[in-house]
């Protein structure tokens, strides 16, 4: 090969690393040029994903991880039922990157559960179930919350007394209690998922539940309602009149 051809061939793979470089940038370009609501979802994530590969850039590697989301859940959405195996599935995406995507996705629902916390009154069962039917509907373990209250009805804070296999009557009053002392709450409420879909309460659901409110009322803080969350559907045990 002679000098010119080597200069050539230098000069073209130079062209062509700085093409692969401006496609990776140019989110960063978009975000300062037009702001972040301007941007679609892959070139957010590329922006966190930050770099590439030689064979794809940080857009075309986000790309492939929102095509990751099942459905009913497509895009942003479908990012926190993903998991960090099948992140790392994709060629470019490693653990750090995927842990990265997972605490995005965490965030997200965190940012959206909290405003849409504002201005709810948590002694609505329907407005209880509104506020957990996404977060809870498409677990495939079964999740057992138990929510504190102030006066107002609003929301204190959220503990998660179980997940997993659960047996609801090995769930201790004790245990929710305590927990409703140390956030000084003056009302409770109990919500768990079946991820069977069906919202009907077992007998576990059913004994737990008039175990807690004999207690609550023993002791002052009442149990306001146990909410279970199926697909896209709900039982309140207030509703229904099932309180013991």
């Amino acid at each position: 090969m002679g000098k010119r051809d080597k200069e050539k061939t230098g000069t073209e793979k130079a062209e062509k690393t700085k093409v692969q470089k401006t496609v990776q940038e140019l989110p960063y370009e978009r975000f300062l040029r037009f702001g972040p609501e301007n941007l679609t979802e892959a070139e957010l994530l590329a922006i966190i994903i930050r770099t590439g590969t030689r064979e794809k850039s940080a857009l075309q590697l986000a790309e492939q991880v929102l095509n990751l989301a099942r459905y009913p859940k497509e895009g942003l959405l479908g990012l926190y039922d993903v998991t960090l195996d099948e992140l790392q599935s994709i060629s470019g995406i490693g653990i750090v990157k995927a842990v990265k995507l997972k605490c995005l996705a965490e965030l997200s629902m965190r940012i959206s559960m909290a405003r849409a916390r504002e201005g709810l009154n948590f002694t609505s069962s329907g407005q209880v179930a509104s506020y957990f039917m996404e977060k809870l509907r498409h677990r495939e373990t079964e999740c057992v919350i138990l929510v504190c209250l102030d006066t107002k009805g609003q929301m204190i804070c959220e503990r998660k007394l179980s997940e997993g296999s659960v047996n609801m009557s090995l769930i201790s009053p004790r245990e929710i209690f305590l927990a409703a002392l140390e956030n000084r709450a003056v009302n409770i409420l109990l919500v768990h998922n079946h991820p069977s879909g069906d919202p009907t309460p077992s007998k576990s659901d059913i004994k737990l539940t008039c175990n807690v409110k004999t207690v609550g009322d023993q002791m002052g803080i009442p149990l306001l309602d146990h909410v279970v969350i199926g697909d896209n559907r709900y039982v309140s045990f207030k509703e229904a009149g099932w309180f013991c």
